[in-house]
């Protein structure tokens, strides 16, 4: 066991974000998308919650090749959500009723309709060519243009677009529409400080920073290892995540813009799992983030692909796996000030109880519920997804792929159908598979519209909706879980109370109890006098569970379960009886 320690306490160390993906939260005006005032709109409901951040996912102005992450305007709201003005309205309505307003980052790329990039591309001689990254191409034996290298994008196909009129290649780790900045070029870091103090000027608390650990590749942009046999582009995140200067940009950043306000700032850091090399970017001594989003847990059931893995695939995930990881990562460098961001559920990912609950009728209110204890027991600044409040699922999988709009989830599509035309000559092809592993994977699942009473479309917009509503939105809604003290609803807003009562449920230390129980994840949680004890079952059947040895009289008090459990743990009990998907918090007496 990690010794005791008390880490330096921090207002947003105890703080509850929320995560709103705004095209799906509230329209406001009847034209199918989210809005700004629709999102004015329900901060009491926030607030009641125990919200205390709210962080917007991008509302830049864009053409949303890939959801608003592709921007063409950082100093501008795109007319779907509203104007400047809206925005100025939200944020006072959120530091009026005490909470906080983060913003998405999105600066490793912009997309290509940006002013930046048009003169960029415009001519080899314009000052801002070198404000992206550009490259001649290759041939090959038979004079063939190449890319310049052999990277593969995220989204599939080569990590290069071929530019017609200055001959020459661009980089974009994402989609074509997101070239890639050169923040090589001190023009183009100096810009995107810019871009922060304008934002923080007006009143914004923080920033969430996408792909932050992919603004400085390793210099030469060699080609990747095969890893993909037979592929002619190959995975390369070893050549672009965590590259030699992404520090020293980082640092600098903070020097410049985050060290003159108190702000909450957390960095996403895919392709990466090794610890040493996250921390570096969270360590207090470092003076860069206050902590980073990683995804070891979001990659559990997806199988690899060369060296990365392959999100929108799934495979059988284990209980060991898990507790492995959450043990990790809760005792990892604590004396050294290392603080998680604790989420399971984002706008990347698939809902969190089809992925690690059961969201059958019988068990997904229970699972769901037995979920929150989970993420709200673990120390770190807590992260809750717009709907995980709810237990929203999946949508079924009688959903064809026109019900799909996720950039990630057609491109990889549109590649396996070509791909098997080729190898049926054209023939009949079967994508069953595919759609059986979208229904559990894609990103799409956790962007339908947010459902807020059973009116059509949910109470979501008056008009049409820009996505399919998930159509058990009678029963699974807002305003049906709001006043029932049994609903998923509910149990999150006692648990976030909880976690908020219990000091030890933030700052304590970690002590796994599990003893390798093949269902059963338990864990102690000690701060001085304090300790908390979590049990949780993950499967159906009930189990015996053997309590680790406590001290003599110890009496432990139920402070948070999923069922009616037994209100305390004697001191002589010698173990625990736990009925399917059973999440308890006991905290000593």
């Amino acid at each position: 066991m990690a010794h005791p320690y008390t880490p330096t306490k921090v207002w947003w160390k105890e703080a509850v974000i929320y995560q709103i993906y705004p095209i799906s939260f509230f329209d406001s005006n009847g034209d199918g998308i989210g809005d700004l005032p629709g999102i004015l709109a329900k901060l009491d409901y926030l607030k009641e919650l125990g919200v205390d951040v709210i962080w917007l996912s991008p509302i830049y102005r864009s053409p949303l090749a890939d959801m608003g992450y592709d921007i063409s305007d950082y100093r501008d709201i795109d007319p779907r959500y509203g104007t400047l003005g809206d925005w100025d309205n939200l944020l006072k309505g959120v530091h009026e009723r005490g909470m906080k307003l983060m913003m998405d980052l999105v600066i490793n790329h912009t997309s290509d309709e940006h002013d930046w990039f048009l003169r960029s591309r415009s001519s080899k001689s314009d000052p801002k060519r070198d404000w992206y990254i550009w490259r001649p191409p290759r041939y090959d034996a038979a004079g063939e243009r190449r890319t310049p290298n052999n990277w593969k994008s995220t989204f599939q196909g080569p990590g290069w677009e071929w530019d017609e009129k200055t001959e020459e290649y661009y980089l974009h780790i994402y989609v074509t529409k997101q070239p890639d900045l050169n923040w090589e070029n001190p023009d183009v870091r100096d810009a995107a400080w810019e871009v922060m103090r304008f934002w923080i000027d007006r009143g914004c608390d923080g920033f969430r920073m996408d792909v932050i650990n992919l603004i400085s590749k390793v210099e030469g942009l060699p080609d990747a290892p095969i890893t993909v046999p037979g592929e002619e582009y190959q995975p390369a995140s070893m050549y672009f995540a965590n590259g030699p200067r992404v520090h020293e940009f980082i640092k600098e950043m903070h020097t410049k813009v985050l060290s003159k306000k108190d702000l909450i700032t957390v960095g996403e850091t895919p392709f990466t799992h090794d610890a040493a090399e996250l921390a570096a970017y969270v360590l207090p001594e470092n003076k860069e983030l206050n902590m980073v989003f990683q995804f070891e847990i979001m990659d559990l059931d997806s199988p690899k692909e060369g060296q990365d893995f392959e999100p929108l695939m799934f495979k059988e995930w284990k209980l060991s796996d898990l507790r492995r990881i959450i043990t990790h990562w809760q005792q990892y460098k604590r004396e050294e000030g290392f603080w998680n961001a604790i989420f399971i559920e984002n706008h990347d990912h698939s809902r969190v109880v089809s992925r690690f609950g059961n969201d059958s009728d019988a068990w997904r209110g229970i699972s769901a519920k037995m979920l929150a204890v989970l993420q709200i027991t673990q120390g770190g600044t807590q992260f809750v997804f717009q709907g995980q409040e709810l237990g929203l699922k999946n949508f079924p999988r009688s959903w064809g792929i026109e019900e799909y709009k996720d950039v990630a989830s057609l491109n990889y599509w549109n590649r396996i159908l070509e791909q098997r035309r080729k190898e049926s000559g054209g023939g009949e092809v079967d994508m069953t598979d595919i759609l059986d592993n979208f229904q559990k994977k894609a990103r799409d699942h956790s962007r339908v519209p947010m459902q807020w009473d059973a009116t059509p479309n949910a109470g979501f917009t008056s008009g049409t909706p820009w996505m399919r509503v998930n159509e058990e939105y009678g029963e699974w809604n807002v305003a049906a879980q709001i006043n029932d003290e049994n609903s998923v609803h509910s149990f999150w807003k006692r648990a976030l109370s909880v976690r908020k009562q219990y000091e030890v449920l933030i700052y304590g230390d970690f002590e796994d109890v599990s003893n390798d129980h093949p269902s059963v994840m338990a864990y102690v949680r000690t701060l001085g006098t304090d300790k908390a004890l979590v049990l949780l079952n993950f499967k159906e059947e009930e189990v015996d569970f053997a309590l680790p040895d406590r001290k003599e009289g110890e009496e432990l008090l139920l402070a948070l379960g999923n069922y009616d459990a037994q209100e305390s743990i004697p001191s002589g009990a010698k173990s625990v009886h736990l009925k399917g998907y059973e999440g308890c918090l006991y905290i000593r007496k």
